[in-house]
């Protein structure tokens, strides 16, 4: 869920642009957990800094909000959207997005480049997750350090998988391939076939990723794919789970920070998005929201920066998928997954 709004007042920005009195700029953003920790983590202290007057609301999905930007040609009627890189290259394709440069937002330099390079010219990286493997610390007496442990057969029928809806699925048999010989965009054979081998030991496929912790939960399932952010949560409840990146790598799960080009107060987006990307908001969002940077020179707890995407070697060993070439595939890929992967499911 996401929408917020940022009611700006008369201020001074970097001492040189005013804003007009009553002036609204509307930021969309989530809700649920994610809405305390960007009030504490960014928007208390943007309101501090720029003499802005902030309202949160959480009203709608990145999913209805990109329709929204599609079916008003770039005018949705907010400033500032939260999307993933993949949204974040088809409005930047379609001219729906604003370009976006260090000119208007210097801290765009501070980014990774190759992360950067992923989510486009439109889009700028505020955050980081990545597919983890999530474990039940109860019940299996050594942790897991690979993808491979996935086949081991103390989990033999304590997997769920994810519906190949979930973003999930597709990263995962990306994954798969490049352990088993492949690669992650073009050779995706050795993924297929080695998620046909992990579904027949599974006890099935749910796409919501709230049903699906549901299962390692109560004990269900001992070992599946999770996003690490929400692992994270997970481990901090107390439940008995924990979680690895695994030796291989990861995919990351790409969060951008986007402006619409019919945006009415661009200007103050811009300031918006530069904020949040500035080295002392992202150590306040990385320790609060429990989730990665592409910024290598935060500095974050050992805690953080022992679990999270926090460093240049982080970075660097991160797998980066062709998004666009993947938009492409989805849809042929999904097809196979049904006639592969889900039959071979017990």
């Amino acid at each position: 869920m996401k929408s917020a709004y940022l009611v700006a007042s008369a201020a001074l920005l970097s001492g040189a642009t005013t804003i007009a009195h009553g002036q609204e700029l509307i930021v969309n953003s989530y809700g649920g957990p994610y809405e305390q920790i960007i009030q504490d983590a960014i928007i208390k202290p943007f309101e501090e800094q720029y003499g802005v007057s902030v309202i949160y609301d959480a009203v709608g999905s990145s999913q209805q909000d990109y329709a929204k930007i599609k079916a008003t040609n770039g005018r949705p009627g907010f400033d500032v959207v939260v999307m993933t890189a993949s949204q974040s290259l088809e409005g930047c394709r379609e001219g729906l997005l604003e370009p976006l440069s260090v000119e208007t937002i210097p801290n765009l330099a501070h980014l990774n480049a190759a992360v950067s390079a992923v989510a486009g010219e439109c889009g700028a990286v505020h955050e980081l997750q990545y597919l983890a493997l999530l474990y039940r610390t109860d019940m299996l007496e050594e942790a897991p350090v690979s993808w491979t442990d996935l086949f081991d057969e103390r989990l033999d029928n304590r997997i769920v998988l994810p519906t190949f809806a979930n973003i999930m699925a597709a990263f995962l048999t990306q994954l798969m391939s490049s352990v088993h010989g492949g690669d992650i965009d073009n050779n995706i054979d050795p993924g297929f076939e080695a998620m046909a081998r992990l579904a027949a030991q599974s006890i099935g496929f749910e796409q919501a990723s709230a049903i699906l912790e549901s299962y390692i939960q109560d004990g269900r399932v001992w070992a599946m794919p999770f996003w690490d952010g929400r692992a994270q949560l997970l481990v901090d409840s107390g439940a008995p789970v924990d979680y690895i990146l695994p030796e291989e790598g990861s995919i990351p799960l790409i969060a951008t920070l986007n402006v619409p080009v019919g945006a009415d107060n661009k200007e103050l987006a811009l300031k918006f998005v530069d904020f949040f990307l500035e080295k002392t908001s992202q150590e306040r969002w990385v320790e609060g929201y429990k989730v990665g940077s592409a910024r290598a020179d935060i500095e974050v707890s050992e805690e953080a920066r022992a679990r999270k995407i926090t460093t240049q070697a982080d970075l660097d060993a991160l797998l980066l998928p062709d998004l666009t070439s993947l938009a492409a595939n989805l849809s042929t890929w999904g097809q196979r997954w049904e006639r592969e992967v889900v039959p071979a499911a017990r």
